[in-house]
């Protein structure tokens, strides 16, 4: 799917949700407690309505908040305006915009999945910086999220795309134990750069 309609779909998307702001990713607000507790610089990759990059704002970070899709920035930037946050929506597609090196004290993703990013997300953090990320495994109990297995990791995928960077968190359940309980259909990844 090329940018255009990438960006086409995505806005027919958010327009359906009104420009409500969904809550943080819970591998972020479950573990906030591990954020730098003075802010900084954080990135918002595929930020869609902005969850993540207010909680970020809220929280003394200043944040880039990235997205395909205009209907989701002017949404983001909207919502932080009337918050006085300091956010800063950015239209763009992430697959071709070009990240600063160590600029970032925070980076997160969240259900998206684009794994030629993986060495320029490395690169854009600075060196001590967190990478909250989260998205959709193969194995799954849920029919939820994409049905391309493009955007779906393999087991334990998401620890070999960042082997560079220092574990701090990691959960991914698959389909081990009692199916009915836990946090299914998501591996999640909490790492620091050296």
């Amino acid at each position: 799917m090329d940018a255009v309609t990438t960006r086409d779909k995505w806005n027919r998307i958010h327009q359906r949700r009104r420009g409500v702001c969904p809550p943080a990713a819970t591998v972020l607000a479950e573990n906030s407690h591990l954020l730098p507790p003075d802010g900084g610089t954080a990135l918002d990759i595929a930020c869609g309505l902005g969850g993540n990059a207010l909680f970020l704002a809220r929280r003394g970070f200043i944040v880039d908040a990235v997205d395909i899709a205009d209907t989701a920035t002017h949404a983001v930037a909207t919502a932080a305006h009337a918050e006085n946050l300091p956010v800063n929506a950015l239209t763009k597609d992430i697959s071709a915009w070009e990240m600063a090196t160590a600029r970032y004290d925070v980076i997160v993703v969240s259900r998206f999945l684009e794994r030629s990013l993986t060495g320029a997300i490395i690169s854009a953090l600075k060196s001590g910086g967190l990478l909250f990320y989260q998205t959709f495994t193969e194995t799954r109990i849920h029919v939820d999220g994409p049905s391309n297995p493009s955007f779906l990791l393999r087991d334990n995928e998401l620890l070999r795309l960042f082997e560079g960077l220092l574990v701090r968190y990691y959960r991914e359940e698959a389909r081990a134990g009692k199916l009915d309980r836990g946090n299914r259909d998501l591996a999640f990844l909490i790492a620091q750069k050296p």
